[in-house]
Protein backbone atom coordinates (compact mmCIF):
# COMPACT_ATOMS: atom_id res chain seq x y z
CA UNK A 1 0.00 0.00 0.00
CA UNK A 2 1.58 3.26 -0.82
CA UNK A 3 1.98 6.36 1.38
CA UNK A 4 -0.25 9.17 0.49
CA UNK A 5 2.23 11.86 1.16
CA UNK A 6 5.82 11.54 1.18
CA UNK A 7 8.21 12.09 3.94
CA UNK A 8 9.47 15.84 2.83
CA UNK A 9 5.62 16.39 2.77
CA UNK A 10 4.71 15.29 6.35
CA UNK A 11 7.83 17.14 7.34
CA UNK A 12 7.06 20.53 5.80
CA UNK A 13 3.02 19.58 7.73
CA UNK A 14 4.96 19.30 10.81
CA UNK A 15 7.15 22.28 10.39
CA UNK A 16 4.79 24.64 9.44
CA UNK A 17 1.86 23.88 12.40
CA UNK A 18 4.76 24.38 15.03
CA UNK A 19 6.81 27.26 13.52
CA UNK A 20 3.26 29.08 13.40
CA UNK A 21 2.90 28.05 16.93
CA UNK A 22 6.32 29.51 17.90
CA UNK A 23 5.80 32.80 16.27
CA UNK A 24 2.69 33.14 18.23
CA UNK A 25 3.74 32.79 21.31
CA UNK A 26 7.30 32.35 22.12
CA UNK A 27 9.26 34.75 19.53
CA UNK A 28 6.19 37.12 19.87
CA UNK A 29 6.71 37.52 23.46
CA UNK A 30 10.53 37.66 23.10
CA UNK A 31 10.48 40.47 20.63
CA UNK A 32 7.29 42.30 22.08
CA UNK A 33 5.03 44.48 19.59
CA UNK A 34 5.18 43.19 16.37
CA UNK A 35 2.62 43.29 13.20
CA UNK A 36 0.52 40.23 12.84
CA UNK A 37 2.68 37.45 11.44
CA UNK A 38 0.95 34.14 9.79
CA UNK A 39 3.11 31.45 8.15
CA UNK A 40 1.09 30.95 4.66
CA UNK A 41 3.54 27.48 3.71
CA UNK A 42 6.83 25.81 4.21
CA UNK A 43 8.81 23.66 1.54
CA UNK A 44 11.52 21.39 3.19
CA UNK A 45 13.94 19.88 0.67
CA UNK A 46 14.41 16.61 -0.07
CA UNK A 47 17.51 15.67 2.55
CA UNK A 48 15.55 17.38 4.82
CA UNK A 49 18.68 19.81 5.92
CA UNK A 50 16.67 22.86 4.69
CA UNK A 51 12.95 25.03 5.26
CA UNK A 52 12.00 27.68 2.90
CA UNK A 53 9.45 29.05 5.36
CA UNK A 54 6.91 31.66 3.76
CA UNK A 55 5.64 34.03 5.92
CA UNK A 56 2.82 36.77 5.62
CA UNK A 57 2.84 39.98 7.35
CA UNK A 58 -0.58 42.02 7.93
CA UNK A 59 -0.53 45.82 8.14
CA UNK A 60 2.63 46.96 7.70
CA UNK A 61 4.64 49.00 4.74
CA UNK A 62 7.04 47.25 2.96
CA UNK A 63 10.07 48.46 4.89
CA UNK A 64 8.36 47.15 8.12
CA UNK A 65 7.85 44.04 6.06
CA UNK A 66 11.62 43.67 5.15
CA UNK A 67 12.76 44.60 8.96
CA UNK A 68 10.44 41.93 9.83
CA UNK A 69 11.69 39.25 7.73
CA UNK A 70 15.55 40.46 8.96
CA UNK A 71 14.19 40.11 12.41
CA UNK A 72 13.20 36.76 11.61
CA UNK A 73 16.33 35.32 10.18
CA UNK A 74 18.40 36.63 13.23
CA UNK A 75 16.49 34.77 15.79
CA UNK A 76 15.86 31.70 13.29
CA UNK A 77 18.22 30.28 15.99
CA UNK A 78 16.29 30.71 18.94
CA UNK A 79 13.41 29.32 16.80
CA UNK A 80 14.93 26.48 15.45
CA UNK A 81 16.20 25.81 18.98
CA UNK A 82 12.50 25.46 20.25
CA UNK A 83 11.54 23.73 17.19
CA UNK A 84 14.42 20.42 17.53
CA UNK A 85 12.54 20.27 21.19
CA UNK A 86 9.07 19.33 19.44
CA UNK A 87 10.07 17.72 16.43
CA UNK A 88 10.87 14.13 17.06
CA UNK A 89 13.76 14.10 14.22
CA UNK A 90 17.55 13.47 14.55
CA UNK A 91 18.89 16.61 12.90
CA UNK A 92 16.12 19.74 12.33
CA UNK A 93 16.06 21.69 8.86
CA UNK A 94 17.70 25.11 8.89
CA UNK A 95 15.12 27.60 8.55
CA UNK A 96 15.18 29.95 6.05
CA UNK A 97 12.62 33.14 5.74
CA UNK A 98 10.53 34.68 2.66
CA UNK A 99 7.97 37.27 2.67
CA UNK A 100 5.05 35.84 0.95
CA UNK A 101 2.59 38.48 -0.55
CA UNK A 102 0.48 36.73 -2.21
CA UNK A 103 -2.83 36.55 0.18
CA UNK A 104 -2.12 40.70 0.83
CA UNK A 105 -2.05 40.92 -3.40
CA UNK A 106 -5.10 38.80 -3.80
CA UNK A 107 -7.11 41.31 -0.83
CA UNK A 108 -5.58 43.90 -2.99
CA UNK A 109 -7.34 42.85 -5.87
CA UNK A 110 -10.63 41.87 -4.59
CA UNK A 111 -11.03 44.89 -3.03
CA UNK A 112 -10.39 46.58 -6.30
CA UNK A 113 -12.98 44.34 -7.91
CA UNK A 114 -15.66 45.24 -5.60
CA UNK A 115 -14.89 48.87 -5.79
CA UNK A 116 -15.15 48.62 -9.62
CA UNK A 117 -18.43 46.64 -9.34
CA UNK A 118 -19.64 49.11 -6.88
CA UNK A 119 -19.15 51.91 -9.28
CA UNK A 120 -20.57 50.48 -12.06
CA UNK A 121 -23.77 49.96 -9.72
CA UNK A 122 -23.92 53.51 -8.93
CA UNK A 123 -23.21 54.96 -12.52
CA UNK A 124 -26.34 52.47 -14.03
CA UNK A 125 -28.10 53.53 -10.97
CA UNK A 126 -27.87 57.39 -11.97
CA UNK A 127 -27.77 56.31 -15.67
CA UNK A 128 -31.43 54.51 -15.05
CA UNK A 129 -32.98 57.64 -13.17
CA UNK A 130 -32.18 59.91 -15.98
CA UNK A 131 -33.66 57.91 -18.42
CA UNK A 132 -37.09 57.75 -16.06
CA UNK A 133 -36.78 61.66 -16.07
CA UNK A 134 -36.06 62.01 -20.23
CA UNK A 135 -39.35 59.71 -20.39
CA UNK A 136 -41.64 61.52 -18.65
Amino acid sequence: MAREFSRTDRVAQQVHKEVASILQNEYKHRIGDMPLITVSGVEVSRDLAHAKIYVTIYNSTEQESKEQIKQLAEFKGFIRSILAKRLRMRSVPDLHFFEDKSIIEGMRISNLVSQTIAADESKRGSDESEESKEQE
